[in-house]
């Protein structure tokens, strides 16, 4: 598909474009399965930083996408690397440990005596992480902006399927690695990962570009300039950005998308739990009972931990299946058009939502999850988590082209997110009230939304069809 010297920017671009959102989607939030998993803290403790963290990222992804308007995306990448590998780091040196050997439960409190770490460096450090792995996937998506018109959708199919990726290989592999090979001291874990980020940064530095451009080449390899900006007129303003109707519409229909993400994510654990705790008798006596022989049935924590476990382990399995969809997404954008992408995308966004609430059910009647639902779960999981990324900068590309990309999505992403960052705290809030099942409705109702205010953009037509055709 690529030739030559710009082929082998392009193929630079894929394979670390794959890590950027392996690595952003690993220590943006999921991270915290490993770290709750491991250190003596108390979850709310392990957790304050994260979202402290989820806050600030609201203003930054409009910081990060003026600092790229300045100096272009590779200068504000390279120093974010290597802040997060310091965080990384960080953590590693916080040793929030127990002093007391083989203790790998989080259940001490700040400054109990049995935890031996520095617990300001470590919420420091994960605070870091947090605001600087939003800059990995956003800075990605600059420059497959600027380097890919044609293909567009297809290369940016191609590096979220490093999202789907680590849903699949990363908390539980992990994990393990940590528990079996480790002990359960996380602390070389997050040296290897420091060491990872720097090298990622020299990558970076070396192999890529901001644009083609600047090394005397043209998006996708053409030998002429894109002739629709050519027909534009003069890059608009974030004012002008921000008056314009295709910009709240975008806000609206992947504001709902990247919600239902967060909400399904953040909620399967305590959905899980919750289901098991109010079916106890049944769930610890019935087909699942075997598992928690000589545990006590459900009051042992560890049963808990195994019944929860058995969801992760079919979501990973129908995360494999869905990996490829982050592709999927990106061939019908180029080839059917953005808008009925978009919309693709919202129905699968229905799957995973049917995939939970079916659970209800089915630990009522059995005590045991169902799990031809679970893998479909999975399988709606890896579409979202590699669909929403693909699509969102895709349609940001499709409505405003890319010269004014870089003034659209960060004014675009940054409103998306506020909503998004309180979908945990919504979703608990239904599960653990007296109707649990109206949560998952209302994700319903949110998809229905996100789809409606995609239809308006048919008729807005592709700001770089000139090239695209």
């Amino acid at each position: 598909m690529f030739k030559g010297k710009f082929g082998r920017y392009a193929i630079a671009f894929c394979i670390l474009g794959i890590v950027y959102n392996f690595m952003y989607s690993g220590l943006q939030n999921d991270q915290i399965n490993i770290l709750q998993g491991f250190s003596a803290w108390n979850d709310a403790a392990t957790l304050a930083p994260l979202t402290a963290g989820n806050v600030v990222a609201i203003v930054m992804t409009f910081i990060y996408g003026s600092l790229f308007i300045k100096f272009g995306p590779r200068k504000v990448l390279i120093p974010c690397f290597i802040v997060s590998a310091l965080g990384c780091a960080g953590i590693a040196l916080a040793n929030g440990l127990a002093s007391v050997s083989n203790v790998t439960v989080a259940s001490a409190a700040v400054g109990d005596a049995s935890v031996s770490g520095n617990y300001t460096l470590y919420a420091v450090s994960l605070f870091c992480i947090r605001i600087t792995a939003q800059c990995f996937q956003l800075a990605g998506f600059m420059m497959a902006s600027n380097w890919f018109i044609k293909y567009r959708g297809r290369v940016l199919g191609i590096i979220t399927m490093g999202s789907p990726l680590f849903s699949v290989i990363g908390t539980s592999v992990m994990s393990t690695f940590i528990s079996t090979s480790l002990g359960g001291d996380y602390r070389p874990f997050y040296y290897g990962i420091a060491i990872i980020l720097v090298v990622l940064a020299i990558l970076t530095a070396v192999l890529l570009k901001d644009k083609p451009e600047d090394d005397g080449l043209f998006p996708d390899g053409d030998d002429h300039a894109p002739l629709s900006e050519a027909e534009q007129a003069d890059v608009a303003t974030l004012g002008e950005v921000i008056a314009n109707s295709k910009t709240w519409v975008m806000i609206i229909n992947f504001g709902c998308f990247n919600f239902i993400i967060n909400a399904c994510m953040a909620s399967m654990v305590l959905w899980f739990r919750h289901l098991a705790t109010a079916h106890v008798d049944l769930v610890s006596t019935g087909a699942m009972a075997g598992m928690f022989e000589g545990m006590g049935g459900l009051e042992g924590a560890g049963a808990m931990v195994l019944f929860v476990g058995q969801a992760a382990k079919w979501l990973s399995v129908g995360a494999i299946l869905g990996i490829p969809m982050s592709f999927v997404f990106g061939w019908i954008d180029d080839k059917l058009g953005t808008p009925i992408a978009c919309i693709v995308l919202g129905l699968t966004e229905l799957i995973p939502i049917t995939g939970l609430l079916v659970q209800k059910s089915a630990v009522a009647s059995t005590g045991s999850c169902n799990v031809p639902m679970l893998v479909l779960w999975g399988f709606g999981v890896a579409c979202m988590t590699g669909g929403v990324p693909t699509m969102n900068p895709a349609s940001i590309g499709y409505a405003f082209g890319r010269r004014e990309y870089a003034t659209a999505s960060r004014f675009v992403m940054a409103i998306q997110l506020i909503p998004m960052a309180f979908a945990a705290q919504i979703m608990a809030g239904f599960i653990n009230g007296a109707n649990d099942t109206m949560g998952w409705y209302m994700l319903y109702a949110i998809v229905a939304v996100g789809i409606i205010f995609c239809i308006p953009m048919f008729k807005w037509g592709d700001a770089m069809a000139a090239d695209r055709n």
